[in-house]
């Protein structure tokens, strides 16, 4: 009887137990701005992890907890059960990225791709979006994991990830201001735009001015009357080297002045 009981209990304890997936969450290597930031985080994409573990049906979901609760997160039995962003203020830990093995191929070749903890500013407040991938709201530390679940509760997980850091926002009283600590570049930089935003002031100020004086300036009287301007007189010019023409010679008698030849006889 004790044998048959012992032999039940390993039983359940094997149908219960998850498989552990032999891979460990951690900061993606690639060299890229704002791979850590004052509330994000970037993970190395898990690409040919899940796929002998895994079926095509399951979900696949990133879990997020302070590096201290990590012991007391508990799988979720059941996908209502799955701690939402804003567990995150209370049991210390979430769940989000919700995926499927399709998403995360086994492809050859480098991969580009990371996954970004706490990018999505947007739903932090929406109650519709409950498994928010919402800014986290200290330095940390953090620790991730991955965890697989099908339509019976969680299946399998990878280990936890390292604790990680954010970086930390500095107090505006102990950043150093003193120009001595700007590199000579910068000074130079810095002056020149001061001198071009200077000129470019002094230039519009001086089109303002101009152009409300012109538009402001009085004129003439109204009851003076405006004198015509005199008519252009220019002096003659006689040519001395060319002798003035000979007149001309007279015009000839008319016709019946002329004697015709009945008048001789």
């Amino acid at each position: 009887m004790a044998a048959s009981l012992l032999l039940l209990f390993l039983l359940t304890c094997k149908t219960t137990a998850l498989e552990v997936v032999p891979y460990t969450p951690r900061v993606s290597d690639m060299n890229m701005a704002g791979k850590i930031t004052v509330s994000t985080f970037s993970l190395e994409w898990p690409k040919c992890v899940f796929d002998s573990f895994v079926s095509a049906s399951d979900n696949i979901w990133l879990v997020i907890t302070f590096a201290n609760a990590t012991t007391n997160f508990k799988n979720p039995t059941s996908i209502e059960k799955i701690p939402p962003y804003e567990d995150l203020y209370t049991t210390f830990a979430f769940m989000t990225m919700n995926s499927t093995l399709s998403q995360y191929p086994c492809t050859k070749g480098k991969e580009t791709n990371v996954l970004r903890v706490g990018n999505e500013a947007s739903c932090k407040n929406d109650d519709s979006r409950t498994y928010c991938n919402g800014p986290l709201p200290s330095a940390g530390p953090y620790r991730v994991k991955f965890l697989a679940m099908n339509s019976s509760g969680s299946k399998a997980e990878t280990r936890w990830s390292s604790p990680i850091w954010l970086t930390k926002a500095k107090i505006w009283s102990t950043i150093d201001t003193w120009p001595g600590r700007r590199s000579g570049d910068m000074i130079v930089i810095t002056v020149i735009l001061s001198v071009l935003c200077g000129v470019v002031t002094i230039g519009f100020l001086s089109t303002v001015c101009y152009e409300c004086f012109k538009r402001w300036r009085p004129g003439p009287p109204e009851n003076q009357e405006e004198q015509a301007p005199e008519p252009f007189q220019g002096s003659r010019y006689d040519t001395h080297h060319i002798p003035p023409a000979p007149p001309g010679p007279p015009p000839p008698p008319p016709a019946a002045d002329i004697p015709g030849p009945h008048h001789a006889l």
